[in-house]
């Protein structure tokens, strides 16, 4: 079992900043991806970055590239989203996941994590 806990989510006006943390516990292995999603109302749950800890490579959606910078420490078991240039499009609820199975193809499909955090909204006004 893996337990993830987000925080960090919030109200900002556009342009704004905000971070988000996830730590987790229990049962981790360092073959597992970690990932952020989100799921704006109405809308289907959507990649937003990624990590594949053997090299620690990084993945971004098109849409937060250059804007959002995933990070981690591994010495507390804890990833971070850093959100710079907040626009109202990226209200939503925000998820840390954890992928258990580590397979590079299916590092952005939501379907293949395993562990899922509580969310934490995050809503931008403009």
């Amino acid at each position: 079992q893996v337990q993830l806990v987000e925080s960090g989510g919030g109200l900002v006006q556009a342009g704004g900043s905000l971070r988000l943390s996830c730590a987790a516990s229990g049962r981790i292995s360092s073959r597992f991806h970690m990932g952020w999603f989100r799921q704006a109302p109405g809308k289907e749950r959507e990649f937003v970055a990624a990590i594949r800890w053997p090299g620690r490579t990084l993945y971004y959606a098109d849409s937060v590239k250059g804007r959002f910078t995933f990070t981690a420490d591994s010495t507390k078991n804890t990833v971070y989203l850093e959100m710079n240039s907040l626009k109202p499009d990226d209200t939503a609820v925000y998820y840390c996941a954890a992928d258990t199975g580590g397979i590079l193809s299916s590092i952005r499909n939501h379907a293949h994590y395993d562990y899922w955090g509580q969310g934490t909204q995050v809503t931008v006004s403009s």
